[in-house]
């Protein structure tokens, strides 16, 4: 059971009250699941931009991140960001991807998430959705890719950092086969913005 804000939990309603799905997702069901207080509370949603903003028109929302999906909804004095269900396409540069191409199915989005520890979404009444055995992870204290470890970080680099700092922040362990993939692939770091890899120090 993870207690989330009101607001979320009213967000996710009225997208479901207009026939879409709707989860938290990732680091604050990470942080939940630990123990922790989430810093933020995204969530996912097969609603479509456009059709988030319609079900959301009793709240202010910002266009933050339209080709990925993204809307900011401000509710009961917080910024939650909700996106609709992707798949990415290219990742020229090592870190975002050309274009999303947006999907209906949760499990897919989930899929792109990176870590398994990330790549869990909650709802109120159904609960925990764990596709990758992200739980399992956390409870073994293993950060893990998903899928191929090679492909996550040449995807987005900045992963390689991501699971440095997840095991310095957390004291977890990098399985065997991330690790070899963030050794061989540490280069790619060069690629990175500055500002980037100093947010992940």
């Amino acid at each position: 059971m993870i207690k989330i804000p009101w607001a979320a939990s009213k967000i996710i309603e009225e997208l479901e009250k207009s026939g879409y799905e709707a989860y938290v997702v990732g680091g604050c069901v990470r942080d939940s699941l630990l123990g922790k207080e989430p810093a933020d509370w995204d969530i996912c949603t097969s609603a479509q931009p456009e059709e988030i903003k319609r079900s959301m028109s009793h709240y202010r929302t910002l266009d933050t991140g339209l080709k990925y999906g993204t809307i900011t909804v401000l509710a009961d004095d917080q910024k939650y960001e909700v996106t609709t269900y992707r798949l990415d396409g290219m990742y020229l540069d090592h870190r975002r991807p050309e274009k999303a191409c947006f999907i209906s199915e949760l499990k897919e989005d989930l899929r792109r998430r990176g870590f398994t520890m990330n790549a869990m979404a909650y709802h109120p009444e159904r609960g925990l959705v764990d596709y990758f055995s992200g739980q399992r992870d956390l409870e073994n204290g293993m950060i893990c890719c998903i899928g191929k470890a090679e492909e996550r970080f040449r995807e987005d680099a900045l992963r390689i950092m991501r699971a440095l700092r997840f095991a310095a922040v957390y004291d977890y362990r990098i399985s065997p086969k991330t690790a070899r993939a963030a050794e061989q692939l540490k280069p790619l770091l060069i690629e990175i913005a500055p500002e980037r890899l100093q947010a992940e120090l």
